[in-house]
């Protein structure tokens, strides 16, 4: 139905209603990172923090306006290392928040099930599990087709269907996706290109973040001791076509690798103030 001008013209539009700060409900998002990064513990977090309005929900201090059920595909890894990531964010998580989390959250583990998004079977079968949804997240999006992700003719085809589920549906729709080699040799892997395959995954995308652990000369400006640097990353939108622009958050890796913010302060880093920023000493890091 065409758009009447007039009516435009004259009437002021509702504000924006962000899912999270610049990504719209009804668009497709991506989050590109490297591997060993924490990007599966950020998209995971994410879809909980989405889903839930109860204080003590949000790990990732996202503060979503409007909270809804959420959806997570996890194709990259197995049900037990799922598992252990969920029982390692319930382990942040106060009783109350819990039990709201496992009534809106749906986490589907899919790894082996050969999913492809193209094909109506499987397009049909997530639209099911994405209606009604307020945030879907797939990860990674390489296992969730059979294309040439080199190919822009291809990922076309794979960025049309998300955009058709998206629409029908009306959740943001956010892949997950791996840097390339060259971006991550280059120490680019914060900018918006350096995605791995064709440009258009991100061009086409209307939202683009990415995550990258703290460099060295980062751990000497915050104060951060540099055998606690690989404790924390950087989350950055490198593309946002519908808001305004995002600052970089902080996150460090707590107990069992889930990610919880870390405010850095350069005046407190001149005065040694942020050298462990709380850190649990028995964090591990077997599953990050």
């Amino acid at each position: 139905m065409a758009i009447n001008i007039l009516d435009a013209f004259n009437h002021e539009p509702k504000p924006l209603d962000f899912v999270i700060p610049g990504l719209l409900p009804g668009t497709v998002g991506a989050l590109i990172a490297p591997g060993a990064t924490g990007k599966s513990y950020l998209a995971l977090e994410t879809v909980m923090a989405v889903a839930c309005d109860i204080p003590g929900g949000d790990l990732l201090d996202l503060q979503p306006k409007h909270t809804g059920h959420s959806v997570y595909l996890a194709l990259e890894d197995p049900e037990p290392v799922i598992r252990r990531r969920l029982y390692a964010i319930g382990g942040h998580l106060p009783c109350d928040v819990r039990e709201t989390m496992a009534e809106r959250v749906h986490v589907e583990p899919m790894l082996g099930k050969q999913a492809n998004l193209i094909t109506p079977k499987d397009y049909d079968a997530l639209a099911r599990l994405a209606e009604g949804a307020r945030l879907v997240v797939i990860d990674t999006l390489s296992r969730a087709h059979a294309l040439d992700e080199n190919s822009n003719g291809d990922m076309a085809k794979v960025m049309s269907t998300l955009e058709r589920l998206a629409a029908e549906t009306g959740a943001a729709v956010v892949f997950t996706h791996h840097t390339s080699k060259a971006a991550s040799f280059g120490e680019q892997t914060d900018h918006q290109h350096a995605s791995r395959g064709a440009s258009l995954l991100t061009d086409n995308a209307r939202w683009a973040a990415s995550i990258v652990k703290m460099s060295s000369s980062e751990a000497e400006k915050y104060g951060v001791q540099e055998t606690m640097r690989d404790m924390f990353v950087r989350f950055t939108v490198t593309k946002n076509n519908y808001g305004p622009p995002t600052p970089d958050m902080w996150y460090r890796r707590a107990e069992g690798g889930v990610l919880r913010r870390a405010v850095l302060d350069r005046k407190a880093a001149k005065k040694g103030g942020n050298s462990d920023l709380g850190l649990p000493k028995t964090a591990g890091n077997d599953d990050w």
